[in-house]
């Protein structure tokens, strides 16, 4: 089996939906289009052809299958609607674009749970009183703003066993940090991206400004203080 396969640069799992492999190629040409590194010295060519390319292999069924087949040694494959990592069974260190497409994953739920914990935790505050008095479509309607932060909760536990099992430290789940390592590792993609993230650092302090570094805490901070409510308000409830 080859080890860095088309999946691997799109950092999706081998059952995929078409809808998964367009949202992570899309994600990622933000990110490595060469228009967007021209100011940072970097040249993102390369990789980005290689993006398009997997993109154009995996949308196609016909060619995905022939790929399959080629490199994986099978003709079919059951497509699950939704996968975050590397599978069961196989040893390989999944690539960094698995590990940037989780950290992007986890934001995008963190803050869906937001503005569903805000209203419920109004709901909550109200009066007994008050509450006998709400309809039963309101009721229904708390029930599954419920059930939809348990799910919430339940895929944000799992992207968190993956990057902790990558052994990324929290301080580095952040866009900024995850799309610094991502721009320098698809360069050379055999490169430790652990080693990377030191360099961030030293990137952090000898770039930017105290005011810029602030900001990034700060973000960072109320990022970890949704997720950490997220994982809390489900276990309350």
């Amino acid at each position: 089996m080859k080890s860095h396969t088309y999946y691997d640069v799109l950092g999706v799992s081998r059952d995929a939906t078409l809808e998964e492999i367009t949202t992570a190629k899309n994600a990622l040409a933000k990110v490595y289009h060469p228009d967007a590194n021209i100011h940072k010295d970097i040249d993102t060519t390369a990789f980005m052809q290689e993006i398009l390319e997997a993109y154009r292999v995996l949308s196609d069924a016909e060619q995905r299958k022939d790929y399959d087949r080629e490199v994986f040694g099978v003709t079919s494959r059951v497509f699950r609607t939704f996968t975050v990592g590397p599978e069961n069974g196989e040893e390989e260190q999944a690539s960094f674009v698995t590990y940037w497409n989780t950290v992007n994953h986890l934001h995008e739920i963190t803050g869906e749970s937001v503005h569903l914990i805000k209203h419920s935790s109004i709901k909550r505050s109200l009066p007994q009183r008050i509450l006998r008095k709400i309809k039963n479509k309101d009721r229904q309607e708390e029930d599954a703003r419920m059930r939809q932060i348990e799910q919430l909760s339940a895929q944000a536990a799992q992207y968190i066993t993956i990057l902790e099992m990558a052994g990324i430290p929290t301080e580095y789940w952040s866009p900024d940090a995850m799309n610094w390592v991502l721009i320098r590792w698809g360069q050379k993609q055999t490169m430790d991206f652990h080693v990377l993230f030191s360099r961030y650092d030293s990137y952090i302090e000898e770039t930017m400004t105290g005011t810029e570094k602030m900001r990034l805490r700060s973000q960072n901070r109320q990022f970890h203080h949704n997720l950490k409510k997220l994982l809390s308000y489900a276990l309350e409830a």
